[in-house]
């Protein structure tokens, strides 16, 4: 059963997304305002889908105005123009321009620009886990025990960690191996999954030993779990969605809290990482591998072409994988779906 917070998400995220599931040539649409003035709740997104079929594709039709300091930043007001160059459609920005009306109505000089996505919706479903090398979670410190011997912690109870605490860091997260990530392509190990717990914040260190007090925690802390520098991570408003480098084609390794499967909002792991160019902002489309089917006219097998099932967004890179969150999906996305540029 899905929560309160994903069932409203998804309704509003999929009014935004779409239209990113079109298939065109052309990145924009056919029926096309020239003009679109920016409104408070608006965001890149928004604004780039009144154009485009394909609203990661604003940069490669964006048409910088040098007497804009950041054309990246956009305000309430502001006047988004289609216009032609050497034949070519560009998107325009216009700034707006506060003009003070009377001695009662001031200048507002530190406006807030608008977001590329609705980053509040989406930082809810990212994921904390990590990605780190093969080592790096034995040599980290692990619990040693709860408070009285208690072998189980939760949430605001005191536990014991031994390790080195020599950085002194104020918080760590707390994180258990859950296996390596493995490329079904090449059976390279590209990771260990470090699987988010919780997190506790240091009240005394001793030597090797220091007292923490748990300040999150997913399931219970247990012993030999292992803490690492807290990592809180946010994609903040100047993410911008962006096509991955030509070519890029790799698979889905996993569906993060599920076996095989997964649908909008769910987070998966994906076999490209920085070694192969992804950023994060990257989109990718989906696709089934093609069924074998029997040709009952001339015999043998065929295999069909692959399916388009939904579209992702990249928004943690690691050298050799990628997370992403399934921004669209017409199909359940499975482990081993192929993903590839949109």
């Amino acid at each position: 059963m899905k929560s309160p917070i994903k069932t409203v998400a998804l309704a509003l995220i999929g009014a935004w997304v779409l239209v990113a599931t079109a298939v065109a040539e052309a990145p924009f649409k056919d029926d096309i305002p020239d003009k679109h003035t920016v409104v408070k709740g608006d965001t890149l997104w928004d604004i780039s889908a009144h154009f485009l079929t394909k609203p990661w594709l604003w940069p490669e039709i964006w048409q910088v105005n040098p007497q804009i300091q950041n054309p990246h930043l956009i305000y309430p007001g502001d006047v988004i123009s289609l216009i032609y160059i050497d034949g070519k459609p560009r998107l325009v920005l216009t700034r707006s321009r506060d003009v003070k009306l009377s001695p009662q109505i001031r200048e507002i000089s530190n406006r807030q620009a608008i977001s590329t996505l609705p980053l509040d919706l989406i930082n809810s479903f990212l994921s904390r886990n990590r990605v780190v090398d093969s080592g790096v979670l034995e040599a980290a410190p692990y619990i040693l025990s709860g408070k009285s011997k208690h072998l189980l912690t939760g949430k605001g109870d005191d536990f014991y960690a031994r390790g080195d605490f020599s950085a002194a860091h104020e918080a760590y997260g707390v994180y258990r191996n859950s296996g390596p990530f493995t490329d079904p392509k090449t059976n390279e190990i590209l990771g260990i999954r470090a699987q988010d717990i919780g997190a506790g914040s240091v009240k005394a260190i001793d030597d090797d030993i220091a007292t923490l007090m748990a300040t999150r925690s997913i399931e219970e802390l247990r012993i030999n779990d292992r803490l690492l520098e807290l990592e809180e991570r946010k994609i903040d408003a100047n993410f911008y969605p962006s096509s991955p480098p030509e070519n890029s084609e790799g698979l889905i390794m996993s569906v993060e809290g599920a076996v095989s499967t997964g649908g909008m909002l769910d987070v998966v792991s994906i076999n490209l990482g920085e070694r192969d160019g992804m950023e994060i902002g990257n989109m990718l489309s989906i696709f089934k591998t093609g069924a074998v089917v029997k040709d009952r006219v001339q015999g043998g097998s065929v295999t069909l072409p692959p399916e388009k099932a939904g579209l992702v967004m990249v928004f943690r890179t690691f050298e050799k994988m990628s997370f992403a969150l399934i921004l669209t999906a017409d199909q359940p996305i499975s482990v081993r779906d192929i993903a590839r540029n949109p």
